[in-house]
């Protein structure tokens, strides 16, 4: 695997190196001891999939709060999505910025999101599938979100956005103060 880090502190592209022959290919997608160096010591506990149907779909932008916060693994296995994080560390040098990346079944690619960190995703293809990785369970309760068009944020979704949950579509804006929102 190759880690390539993305402009925000800790989280990750990783690269599948797979090994190619008649029959196909094979590649790992998770190694402990390669993760460990990144600062991932804990263990997956929940794994979670999604399908969304529609081309221009947005879900996100979600995270959970302390002491439930979770580190994820999030693999696209069909169809081709636009993936975005945001940086919610108060004390973080990128508390607030953004970044993205196309993922898709073809180029493999996976994003290593630590925790303290939004995730949303917008699907640029039909029947794109997704595969999660979470160090934490799913709390209720401890839900957080920012909504996907916060001006504060000014993220370049390439879409135009076709389904959005009526949750998603009734997230807060941040406020310049962003406080309140993360809970430490």
């Amino acid at each position: 695997m190759i880690f390539r880090e993305t402009s925000l502190k800790g989280a990750f592209i990783v690269e599948t190196e797979p090994v190619v022959d008649s029959r196909g290919w094979f590649a790992r997608v998770f190694d402990k001891k390669e993760f460990a160096a990144l600062g991932h010591n804990g263990e997956w506990v929940q794994m979670n999939a999604s399908f969304t149907n529609q081309e221009g779909s947005l879900r996100g932008l979600h995270f959970q709060h302390a002491p439930f916060s979770e580190t994820k693994l999030i693999r696209c296995i069909a169809g081709h999505i636009y993936d975005v994080i945001v940086d919610v560390r108060l004390d973080s040098p990128t508390f607030l910025q953004w970044y993205s990346v196309e993922l898709s079944a073809s180029n493999r690619l996976m994003m290593f999101i630590p925790s303290g960190f939004a995730h949303g995703f917008q699907a640029l293809t039909v029947d794109c599938e997704l595969f999660y990785c979470h160090s934490s369970y799913y709390t209720p309760g401890h839900e957080g979100a920012i909504k996907y068009d916060d001006p504060l944020l000014n993220i370049a979704w390439p879409l135009k956005v076709t389904q959005i949950s009526e949750r998603d579509l009734n997230h807060p804006l941040l406020t310049p103060e962003f406080k309140g929102i993360i809970k430490h």
